[in-house]
C-alpha cells in the first residue's frame, strides 16, 4: 500500500493585507475548537468584535516579520518539507489547519503521486483541542468523504519523544553555554482553562477536579492533557540541558479574551525577572516548531522590549527547530518507522 505523509501545520494569511488577515482570521476563530463557544456566540464574537478591531492591529505584528518570500511560517514548512523528501522515500506534503495550502490540498497532491495510506502528522508537540485535535477531525472527515480510497494514521503528540527534546535542545545548546544566560524562560502558547476539562471521563482529565488543574508531573492520565505536556518537556528540557533548579521558569504566552487562561502568563513573567534583577533573559518556545508571528513579533520583539524596559540588559530568543538538521533527523527517524510497517 503507497505511502505518504502530511505534515500540517497552524497557517498563516496569503499577505499582510487587511482583507486577507480578515479571511483567515474569520477561518481560524469560527473553528469550533478554538473559540469553543456555540456557533451564535461565536459568530457574534468574531464577527461583531474581533473582525472590526483585530485585523489592523494584526496586519501590523505581520508586516513586522514578513519575509521577502512570504509568511516565515509557510516559508519555513516549505523548507521543512524539500530537506526531508530528500532523506526518505515516502512522499512528504504540508498542509495548513486554516489558509494554504489546505489540509484537503495535502490529500490531493499526495493522492496525484498514488498514495493510499497517510501519516498525518500535526506540528504540534503538545496535544490540545484547539490544534492537534481540531487538525485530526478534519482530516478524519476528509478521508471518510473526498478520499475515501485512503486511510489514516495519526502521529501522537511528540512533547516527550526523544528524538523531539534531542532536536531541540541542539537547537537551544549553542545559546545556553556557560556565562551566555541568567534565566531560561519556557513560554508556551496558553490556553483557556476550560479547554483542560473538555474532555472529561477520558483518560485525559479523569485527575481534574472543578477546582484543581492538572498535576505538574506527567502520568498516563494526562495522555491528552495540553497542560502536562508542557510541564513534561520542560522536565525533559531541563534534564537534557543540565539546567539547575532557579536557573529556569515556565509560563504561557499569546492569550485572548477575559476568559481564565493558563498561568503564569509570558508577559508577567518576563517583567518580574527584570524587575528581580535578572540581566541575561533567554526565552524558549517548545509548542512551536517553527518561527512565526507568536515567537518572532511577540516574544523576540515585544517581551523583548519588555524585558529591556524594565531593566534587563539582553534578550535572546532560542529559533524554533524550523528546518534545522537536528530536527530533519528526528522527523526522518519517524518516517522510516512509518515506511516499515507492514
Amino acid at each position: 500500500m503507497p505511502r505518504g505523509v502530511l505534515l500540517v501545520n497552524l497557517g498563516s494569511p496569503d499577505s499582510v493585507e487587511i482583507k486577507d488577515i480578515k479571511r483567515y482570521l474569520d477561518e481560524f476563530l469560527m473553528d469550533e475548537r478554538v473559540i469553543d463557544y456555540p456557533y451564535w456566540l461565536r459568530y457574534l464574537i468574531v464577527h461583531g468584535i474581533i473582525l472590526r478591531v483585530r485585523p489592523k492591529r494584526t496586519s501590523v505584528a505581520y508586516q513586522k516579520i514578513w519575509w521577502e518570500e512570504g509568511s516565515p511560517l509557510i516559508v519555513i514548512t516549505k523548507r521543512l518539507v524539500e530537506k526531508l523528501s530528500q532523506r526518505v522515500q515516502t512522499p512528504v506534503a504540508m498542509a495548513m489547519r486554516y489558509g494554504k495550502p489546505s489540509i484537503a490540498q495535502g490529500f490531493e497532491e499526495l493522492r496525484a503521486k498514488g498514495v493510499t495510506e497517510v501519516l498525518l502528522v500535526p506540528l504540534y508537540p503538545q496535544y490540545a483541542m484547539a490544534t492537534s485535535q481540531t487538525i485530526e477531525v478534519l482530516a478524519e472527515c476528509l478521508v471518510s468523504t473526498k478520499f475515501k480510497e485512503m486511510t489514516l494514521t495519526k502521529f501522537p503528540a511528540f512533547f516527550g519523544r526523544e528524538e523531539y527534546i534531542e532536536a531541540v535542545a541542539a537547537v537551544a545548546a549553542p545559546y545556553l553555554r556557560e556565562g551566555a544566560f541568567d534565566h531560561l524562560l519556557f513560554s508556551y502558547h496558553g490556553l483557556p482553562e476550560r479547554h483542560l476539562h473538555k474532555t472529561v471521563g477520558t483518560a485525559a482529565h479523569k485527575h481534574i477536579t472543578e477546582n484543581e488543574l492538572c498535576c505538574d508531573a506527567y502520568s498516563e492520565e494526562g495522555a491528552l492533557c495540553y497542560r502536562s505536556h508542557c510541564f513534561e518537556t520542560t522536565r525533559l528540557l531541563v534534564e537534557r540541558l543540565g539546567l539547575k533548579q532557579g536557573q529556569y521558569s515556565q509560563a504561557f504566552q499569546s492569550r485572548l479574551g477575559a476568559d481564565k487562561w493558563l498561568k503564569p502568563f509570558t508577559s508577567e513573567r518576563v517583567e518580574a525577572l527584570a524587575k528581580q534583577g535578572v540581566k541575561r533573559l533567554a526565552v524558549i518556545t517548545p509548542a512551536f516548531v517553527a518561527d512565526c508571528v507568536e515567537t518572532l513579533e511577540e516574544i523576540e520583539m515585544g517581551e523583548g522590549k519588555a524585558f529591556l524596559a524594565h531593566g534587563g540588559e539582553s534578550f535572546q530568543m532560542i529559533p524554533c527547530l524550523n528546518d534545522s538538521e537536528a530536527w530533519v533527523q528526528a522527523l526522518q527517524k519517524w518516517v522510516e518507522d512509518f515506511e516499515s510497517i507492514g
